[in-house]
């Protein structure tokens, strides 16, 4: 898929001046003078009546190093520690097994897009190759520690098409899945001219309807978009079809597919 912002009036610098009489010549030079020792005087007096208050007040003394009355939280008895959480209850037990399982099921009443993955894998050099510019997609992967990618897709009725893609990074230093969802939600936005819509239970993800493609000899083509993550995984959901897409539609998918995360 491809990637998708009154100067104040100011008076002039310098009115004209108008004719006048030329100043008389002052001594300048002794009044400056003047004021540069007073203002000298001015500080050093200033701190020598500092330093004097200072050292006629009682010393203030330091606290002490040992501080019994600060609070630590007990060690719980022995026997009453937290149970560790389950398969159930850690997520990253779900994210490091076959992340294809966390893909939503094909709803019943449709049936396999012909451009399914057969295994429901997606090569890095596939992902890439949808992008506008796929070898700069493809350095900037590999750059973010792209790990892998689970792809699912379904076709209902004669032409819409729906496709979801978990894009999982590997752990380290930087943030793959919100770096990634992130730069789609901005090119995105800039083409539905719009900043799309929130997904509910999602921390910063949107939809995106997109303007009608239009072109001489073809039908109408309708595209809506969902980019979201979740810890290491960034998510997208694609809908295209030659019907116009609701919001609501894209959404729906949207939140049940996060809902799986």
């Amino acid at each position: 898929m491809t990637q998708p912002e009154s100067a104040p009036v100011t008076e002039p610098a310098s009115a004209p001046v108008p004719d006048a009489e030329p100043p008389r010549r002052r001594r300048t030079g002794r009044t400056v003078a003047l004021i540069a020792v007073a203002a000298v005087l001015g500080i050093v007096g200033g701190t020598a009546v500092g330093y004097g208050i200072q050292a006629e007040r009682e010393p203030t003394p330091l606290a002490a190093l040992n501080q019994p009355d600060l609070a630590y939280p007990k060690p719980l008895p022995r026997g009453q520690n937290p149970a560790p959480l389950t398969a159930a209850e850690d997520r990253r037990i779900k994210t490091d097994g076959d992340l294809r399982k966390l893909l939503l099921p094909r709803p019943a009443g449709t049936k396999k897009s012909e451009f399914s993955d057969a295994d429901g894998w997606m090569t890095l050099r596939e992902y890439a190759s949808g992008f506008r510019s796929p070898e700069w997609a493809l350095e900037d992967q590999l750059e973010n520690k792209l790990r892998r990618i689970a792809a699912t897709s379904w076709q209902k009725g004669e032409f819409r098409t729906t496709e979801i893609r978990l894009v999982q990074y590997r752990a380290g230093d930087s943030l793959g899945a919100r770096d990634h969802a992130e730069g789609q939600i901005e090119a995105t936005a800039e083409m539905a001219e719009n900043d799309g819509e929130p997904i509910k239970g999602s921390a910063d993800g949107r939809v995106f309807v997109l303007p009608v493609h239009k072109e001489a000899g073809y039908v109408d083509l309708y595209e809506a978009r969902a980019y979201f993550h979740r810890g290491d995984i960034m998510v997208t959901v694609y809908i295209i079809d030659t019907k116009k897409i609701s919001v609501k539609e894209i959404s729906s998918v949207a939140e049940q597919q996060l809902g799986r995360l």
